[in-house]
């Protein structure tokens, strides 16, 4: 081992982020150690606020902080359409058009056989109650298309 022990420990959290291999993971870690103490601390909180103050959305299963959540909370959208996307993200980038006011039900993944997760590991139920107990005239599928699902 050639890093401190806390470099080190820092390198392979980095290096576990998707996308991070070794040497971006060493970049990041030493540039952190740069860093003002007072961002450092800012930056630990922001870390630890996203899993404290985050929650699923009881109505659509986005990511929000108060709940319901925005979107499921404003009148101006129509209740009768429904946008199913895989991730919170697909919601956003579907928000970035300013094209689309329905609604939203966010999935929170694929069915991945390979990676084990399967419907049940899904917001399909969740969806599906909401199709009996809501007024829902159109669904629109809005998810990634791939080779295992």
């Amino acid at each position: 081992m050639y890093y401190p022990e806390p470099i080190a420990r820092l390198i392979d959290a980095f290096s576990r982020l998707p996308g991070i291999g070794p040497k971006t993971a060493g970049r990041l870690a030493y540039y952190v150690l740069q860093m003002k103490e007072e961002d450092v601390a800012a930056f630990a909180e922001a870390l630890m606020d996203v899993k404290k103050k985050l929650q699923y959305c009881s109505v659509c299963c986005n990511i929000t902080d108060i709940d319901p959540c925005r979107i499921c909370r404003d009148k101006t959208r129509d209740p009768s359409v429904i946008c199913v996307v895989q991730e919170a993200r697909d919601m956003i980038a579907m928000e970035r058009t300013k094209e689309y006011h329905g609604q939203y039900h966010v999935l929170n993944g694929a069915i991945s056989p390979m990676e084990g997760i399967g419907p049940d590991d899904l917001r399909i139920p969740e969806l599906l109650r909401r199709l009996r107990q809501e007024e829902v005239k159109e669904m629109i599928l809005a998810t990634n298309p791939n080779l295992e699902g």
